[in-house]
């Protein structure tokens, strides 16, 4: 069987092979065996941005994601860098979600590229994770020319570890009685929760790889690394008893712009901040939320980037008008008079079902201050 045990949940990791590379390639062939670089071209943007994407031919020369732009044209002078287009590739992640919902609802996306599905109960009555995986990846390719890798495992650790085994194309399966055998020559990068400032605390006690880690005893774990000791000491064992988080709540909405020429005057400010403010209260709107912190985010022409939040102690109206207007107190403290924008975005945190009770705010003195209630249902 997949798995071992009949008892056992049936997880798989999917996770794209360099999504947002391929994605361009496969819209511009003359990229076809190019080493590609998704970020803005350093030579055009005075050596800023960040790599945000590389395809494999980038990355043999070293290249990888969060490395400076600039750093990766030096290891790669014939690269070829191409804007991130971030609309497309979350049309594309729902293409490929909607193949996921095939076969199962309990999916948890973690990023436009890679998501945990629970396949226990798969819709298609399929019992097989390995052939649910094998139908996955061809069916994302012949309907998005798209590859990626998969992992199959008992829980969602391994599973993510398995999917990055055999990348590009590739399935890996961990059964429950594989485990050890598979994470014990792992180097301890590879396992979850270490860091670059937990690997160095880790090669000073002498562990490099789930062999040595394994060797050490919880309680010296714990002693050595806290709460987290306790974590590492199952971990390396195959115990991971998470679920997958598909009825996750959200915890903020948010919106935000990027202006190909900066916004400058007070009143593209205005029109562009009262645009927001209404995508945000319908985005809200339509999901039945409210909240109570406000966040207004701002990046100038020398793309630094400032954030500024309001919490009230009641909810915000779902108004475009009153977002707007706290978004504008908001703005006003972030940048000075004359400084132009690149970027703008409003987000709204601190987030309840609308069904909560919401107190208007009386913003611009109206004489009217009766207690002006917005009911939901009874809680």
């Amino acid at each position: 069987s997949d798995v071992c045990s009949s008892d056992l949940r049936k997880i798989i990791h999917v996770d794209m092979d360099c999504f947002y590379a391929s994605i361009e390639v496969r819209d511009n062939q003359k990229l076809a065996g190019k080493p590609v670089v998704i970020a803005r071209d350093p030579r055009h943007s005075g050596g800023k941005g960040v790599v945000s994407t590389a395809n494999y031919v980038a990355r043999s020369f070293g290249v990888h994601s969060a490395m400076n732009a600039n750093e990766a044209l030096n290891l790669c002078p014939d690269a070829v860098f191409v804007p991130p287009d971030f609309k497309k590739y979350r049309r594309v992640s729902k293409e490929i979600h909607e193949i996921f919902h095939e076969y199962t609802d309990k999916i948890e996306p973690i990023a436009f590229d890679e998501a945990y599905l629970d396949v226990t109960e798969c819709k298609l009555g399929l019992k097989s994770a390995t052939i649910i995986a094998h139908r996955i990846q061809q069916e994302i390719f012949e309907k998005t020319g798209l590859t990626c890798s998969t992992g199959i495992s008992y829980n969602k650790f391994l599973a993510k570890l398995a999917s990055d085994y055999a990348k590009p194309v590739g399935m890996t399966l961990v059964r429950e009685d594989e485990a050890l055998d598979f994470l014990l020559p792992l180097k301890i990068e590879k396992f979850r929760g270490v860091g670059r400032k937990t690997v160095i605390k880790m090669h000073e006690l002498g562990v490099y790889n789930g062999y040595d880690l394994y060797g050490l005893s919880e309680l010296d774990l714990i002693h050595y690394f806290g709460k987290m000791g306790h974590f590492f000491y199952e971990q390396v064992r195959g115990i991971d008893d998470r679920e997958v988080e598909w009825q996750r709540e959200r915890k903020s909405f948010g919106v935000e712009r990027t202006f190909n020429m900066p916004l400058v005057s007070n009143e593209e400010i205005d029109e562009q901040l009262k645009w927001t403010a209404q995508k945000l209260a319908d985005d809200l709107t339509r999901a039945q939320k409210h909240g109570k912190t406000l966040v207004v985010k701002v990046r100038n022409s020398e793309f630094e980037t400032k954030t500024k939040r309001l919490t009230l102690a009641d909810y915000f109206q779902n108004d475009a008008t009153t977002i707007a207007y706290y978004g504008r107190q908001l703005l006003d403290e972030l940048y000075s008079e004359g400084e132009s924008i690149r970027l703008m975005g409003l987000s709204m945190t601190s987030i309840d079902s609308i069904e909560y009770e919401n107190i208007a705010l009386d913003l611009f003195g109206r004489n009217d201050r009766s207690e002006e209630r917005r009911v939901g249902k009874e809680c």
